[in-house]
């Protein structure tokens, strides 16, 4: 029988594979190649962007969602422990220059996400019920024929596992575990069983509720949750980071000078930081992932370049906003250099010296709120891999074994449920940046008649 530590080792040497340099080109290659195909289009029309968030549902086209609420829904995605316990991994695992590396990452995936998510909404197809539908794998099956389904079956299969709520149930438990648990006498960090398994069964019902009232109710939920943490969050870490201002210099120099030299990371690699913060991009927006895609696909809309524009607003609030603000936390605390701990703990950690009393309290409050909206949001993407694969009809049963994913993933190691993620986002990305470098001449020319019509 195969032990946890093995198939740790198993999965890390995976993850060692498909994270490789290949990969890494595929991603930081394809946006700059996005860059330079939309002559830099994304970034001239970031206040357009903006303006359309106000944009009411276009009742007479097809769709599910507003662009506010399948960006919100997006975000929810996103915006979760990928900005928290994932900020902190990539620097316990990257160094201090690994976010240098993720700002990059992020500022191309502004351009990657224009185009994918316009393919989303321009090659929208009706699944196995009827019902249209967007993603990658309509994007590969509408776009480019038939004899490309095996690449939409592999993204399905790939977000299938990669859309488990592992990693954010995880870290949300021992969080509260932490905070909660050990405070009350309910747990100890020796004897936690039975109370992360409590927990467990409780966000389950949580999840069931939720979900029970599918997409339009999770549009609804996210709409509230997702301005309300960002708002919640960002005000936390910029009320540290006000009491420490005089620290702040010196923790963007080293993240700076760590990204070139790579002295903090593991082995002193330059090569290593630069994949992890890649990696930890993809997993904080996940920009050439392709999981956003089918947030966008739904939206209300009939015009698939403004639903682009909307979707390319996603890295510049999850990463280049969101997570700095956690990384300056860490930084500035000093936990990172001088605490084994890593994830959640090491966040938390940082937040209670830098906030003593008060701060981890709040802390637990947003990530509850951060974790459960992607939560919820990876419950809807996962269901419909499922029914791209089996058929339609069957995808509503998915709710029931994710149900006990939520309650597996309570009660399982960070790194096992890590390593697995990880190795699910890489092979998504192949699909996805696949099919939208193909069709990117599609991309270029409907901007080109969508700003002839649109000037302003």
């Amino acid at each position: 029988m195969v032990n946890s530590e093995s198939l740790n080792q198993f999965l890390s040497t995976v993850v060692g594979i498909v994270w490789g340099l290949p990969l890494v080109f595929l991603l930081v290659g394809g946006g700059i190649f996005f860059c330079l195909h939309s002559r830099f289009l994304p970034y001239r029309y970031l206040t357009r962007s903006v303006a359309l968030l106000g944009r009411g549902a276009d009742d007479h086209d097809s769709g599910q969602l507003s662009h506010f609420q399948a960006l919100s829904t997006a975000l929810s995605g996103t915006l979760g422990m990928g900005n928290v316990a994932g900020v902190a991994l990539a620097i316990s695992m990257g160094g201090p220059g690994a976010i240098f590396w993720m700002w990059v990452s992020a500022c191309l995936g502004i351009a990657t996400k224009f185009y994918t998510c316009t393919l989303a909404v321009m090659y929208r197809g009706k699944d196995s019920e009827g019902d249209w539908q967007g993603g990658p794998m309509y994007v590969v099956r509408e776009g480019l024929g038939r004899r490309w389904l095996p690449l939409a079956y592999f993204f399905a299969f790939a977000g299938l596992l990669g859309t488990m709520p592992s990693f954010q149930i995880n870290q949300l438990v021992a969080i509260l575990r932490q905070t909660v648990g050990e405070s009350m006498g309910m747990a100890s960090a020796e004897s936690h069983f039975g109370f992360d398994l409590s927990v467990g069964f409780l966000l389950a019902g949580v999840v069931l509720a939720v979900a029970w009232g599918r997409l339009r109710r999770l549009g609804r939920v996210t709409g509230v949750l997702v301005p309300a943490m960002v708002i919640g969050y960002l005000l936390l870490t910029l009320g540290v980071l006000m009491t420490n201002l005089e620290k702040i210099p010196a923790a963007f120099a080293l993240i700076f000078s760590d990204a070139f030299s790579g002295h903090a990371a593991a082995g002193g690699a330059l090569g290593s930081v630069i994949i992890m913060g890649v990696r930890r991009a993809a997993f904080s927006n996940e920009a050439g992932i392709g999981t956003e895609a089918m947030a966008h696909g739904a939206a209300k809309t009939a015009e698939p370049v403004r639903e682009g524009l909307v979707a390319m607003l996603g890295p510049v609030i999850d990463t280049l906003l969101v997570c700095t603000c956690t990384a300056l936390v860490i930084l500035v605390s000093g936990v990172w250099s001088a605490s084994e701990a890593d994830g959640i703990a090491l966040t938390t950690q940082a937040f209670d010296l830098l906030f003593p009393g008060g701060g981890k309290w709040i802390l637990v409050v947003v990530v509850t709120l951060l974790s459960m909206s992607t939560v919820f949001t990876f419950w809807y993407y996962g269901s419909k891999c499922l029914g791209f694969l089996i058929g339609a009809k069957y995808q509503k049963h998915y709710i029931w074994f994710y149900l006990i994913l939520v309650v597996i993933s309570s009660v399982v190691s960070l790194n096992l449920v890590v390593n697995l993620i990880d190795i699910m986002y890489a092979l998504m990305a192949i699909p996805t940046m696949t099919s939208a470098l193909l069709l990117a001449p599609k991309v270029r020319a409907a901007a080109k008649t969508y700003f002839a019509q649109n000037p302003h």
